[in-house]
């Protein structure tokens, strides 16, 4: 089990009060596998601290903010490659294959393509595999790295360590293809309405349940006990 990629994982999920009281596991998580080094590490430990140190409330505003409400944020990897098209659907079906192929069941609404959730499949994977698995999105990665230092946001450090794990860089022309998304605003609720007119489906069992229950059992294997509930 890679914890590195379970530290990423909650780091990039709803923020709770257990989480923000897991900080102390997290940076222990890290110096003990010493996968990232440098300013991945450094950046990564300025995010824990962020979050240990802020408000609950003002934590999970903006949480939502960038990544609930702004499309071009999402942590749902498919969204800045298929868009809602039929081959979406097809790429869910077979990603979650390989998450029941290699053990992990999902138990929360969340779709297979959220970032967290394939973060904690990567976590069940050798070293060499999870960096080979972590290519293939790693120009959406490197593109929402861009975005959110565009903004200015400790979120960024992540994306930078997700960059660092996986110790290669996405050819320039995909990340560009991104980036040549259109990045929406926020603010704009007009906009925001047009963007999520139609619901996501769901997949897996316990889709329409509390999705925080994963990012508990996370801080469970880190030893820290989770009884979290998201409210959006």
């Amino acid at each position: 089990m890679i914890r590195t990629y379970r530290v990423v994982s909650a780091l990039l999920s709803y923020p709770t009060e257990e989480l923000r009281a897991a900080a102390g596991e997290m940076k222990q998580a890290l110096e003990a596998e010493k996968l990232l080094a440098g300013r991945a590490l450094d950046g990564i430990i300025r995010l824990i601290d962020d979050i240990a140190a802020r408000d609950i409330y003002d934590l999970q505003e903006r949480y939502v903010l960038l990544f609930d409400r702004t499309r071009s944020l999402s942590l749902h990897l498919f969204e800045h490659v298929h868009g809602e098209s039929r081959d979406r659907g097809q790429a869910m079906i077979d990603l979650l294959h390989q998450y029941e192929t290699h053990g992990l069941l999902m138990d929360s609404p969340e779709l297979p393509d959220h970032l967290p959730l394939f973060l904690e499949f990567l976590a069940t994977l050798s070293i060499e595999e999870a960096r080979t698995q972590l290519t293939q999105p790693l120009h959406i990665l490197s593109a929402l790295r861009e975005r959110l230092q565009k903004r200015k946001s400790v979120y960024a450090a992540a994306f930078v360590a997700l960059e660092a794990l996986a110790d290669t860089r996405p050819a320039v022309e995909a990340v560009e293809a991104v980036l040549a998304e259109p990045d929406d605003d926020p603010e704009d609720l007009e906009a925001l309405d047009r963007s999520w007119a139609e619901e996501p489906i769901m997949f897996g069992p316990g889709a329409g349940s509390d999705g925080c229950s994963r990012v508990d059992r996370m801080l469970s294997n880190m030893g820290v006990p989770g009884n979290s509930g998201r409210s959006r």
